[in-house]
Parts: structure tokens; sequence; C-alpha cells
């Protein structure tokens, strides 16, 4: 018994050693999760991404594995997010008139919705007892990961902190938005996309794109004209109020 134990403790040191143990491990968890979602009729309190992280975490806890080894597998599904990104000018494409005419709305909305998302962050962290570390790090939240941690780290503040408030934040917005859209009255796609967009960024964008493809398209684009209004306006936010 003892040589078996020691035969699959083998095998798993040298599993563990392969990057395509981590990029099978997150394609399965994301699958599965996928398969659950859809079973439970999308219900938003099992959001996919929400269940493939709690799963690959739990198994690197449990396995002990540290997160530069997962991430030598990982890294190529990191690297899908850049075409997954540039994708999303389909529907926008297939929706530019729509987009054209709404322009000036979509203008000011947008940066409503940008200096919405930092001052309220701000303000009830601040409210809240946090400490300003962790309020520079809230500030941000709504932005695409890679543009956050960008402000991030030019106002001298923790990246890593604020990805992991990103990927919250995103993933809150997908499973809620919906339900708190619906529940404010808001019917019009391009509203229902602008608003997931800007405050969910790509997790919400991604549950815009299975509401409607108009509500997709807006929501694509509000996320990255946020992450670039965002990048301008908090810099100036943060010098009066940080």
């Amino acid at each position: 018994m003892m040589e078996g134990a020691a035969g699959i403790q083998g095998i798993w040191v040298y599993l563990a050693a392969s990057p395509l143990l981590h990029l099978t491990l997150t394609l399965a968890a994301f699958q599965g999760a996928n398969w659950l979602y859809r079973k439970a009729k999308m219900n938003p309190l099992l959001n996919p991404v929400m269940i493939s992280v709690i799963v690959i975490v739990s198994i690197l806890l449990a396995t002990g594995t540290g997160y530069d080894s997962y991430f030598q597998g990982a890294q190529f599904v990191h690297f899908l997010l850049g075409p997954a990104t540039v994708a999303l000018a389909i529907p926008l494409y297939r929706q530019f008139e729509q987009v054209r005419r709404s322009a000036a709305a979509m203008a000011i909305s947008l940066i409503a919705g940008s200096l919405t998302a930092s001052l309220s962050a701000i303000l009830i962290s601040r409210l809240m007892g946090a400490d300003r570390m962790s309020v520079l790090a809230l500030a941000p939240k709504s932005v695409t990961a890679p543009v956050a941690m960008g402000i991030e780290a030019q106002l001298g503040g923790l990246p890593s902190l604020t990805a992991v408030l990103v990927m919250l934040t995103g993933i809150t917005g997908a499973m809620l938005g919906p339900f708190i859209l619906k529940l404010a009255g808001i019917t019009d796609r391009k509203a229902q996309g602008l608003a997931m967009g800007t405050a969910s960024h790509g997790i919400g964008t991604a549950r815009a794109l299975q509401i409607n493809e108009v509500a997709g398209a807006f929501s694509g684009l509000a996320m990255g004209l946020n992450a670039l209004a965002t990048a301008i306006l908090l810099p100036f936010l943060w010098r009066y109020l940080g």
C-alpha cells in the first residue's frame, strides 16, 4: 500500500510540474461551472466565473500549489484575453448605427458613471473606516483589471489588491446587475449594456452579451471608454480627495 501511495505521489509531482495540468484544470472548472449555470437556467447566484474561481482556489490550497506554478499553465488562457477583447468589436460593428445616434447621451452617461463609481467607492469606504491604501485600491474597481492596476501603480497603491477588488466587482455586477436594472425599470437594451459595461467591465459585458447583442455591444464600448475616462479623471479626484 505504501508503494502505491508513493507511486501516486510521484505521478502528482510529475503532473504538478506540467503547465498542461493547470490549463486543463482552468478549462474543466469553467466548463463545469458553465454547465451548472445553464442547468440552473442562468441563475445569477451561480455565476460561472465565481464558481470557477472558488473551485480553482480550493484545489490550489488543498494541493499546496503556488500561484506562479498555476500561472505557468493558465497563462495560455490569459493570452486569449486580448483576442477575446478585440472580438467585442464584432457586435459593436453590427450595432454601429445605434451607437452613432446615441453618442452624445453615451458620453454624458460614461462621464457620470465613471465619476460615480470612483467617488462612491472613496466616500463609502472612508465612512466605513477603511485605511488610505484600501480606499485607493477600491477607487478604480469598475475599470478592467489591466487599466485599474496601471492606475493604482501610478497613484502609489497596491495593484494586486486592486485586481482582486476589480474581479469581485465584475462578478457582483454580473450576478446582480440585470436584477437591479429590472427593479429600476430600465428596459432599454442600450441603457442596460451601458450600465453593465461601465460598472462591471469585462465580466459584466459577458453577462450583457447573454442578454442581448445590442446590450453586449454597448457594454463592450462602455467598458473601454470607462477605462479611458477613469484613467484621466481618477488621478485628479485623488489629488483633491486622497
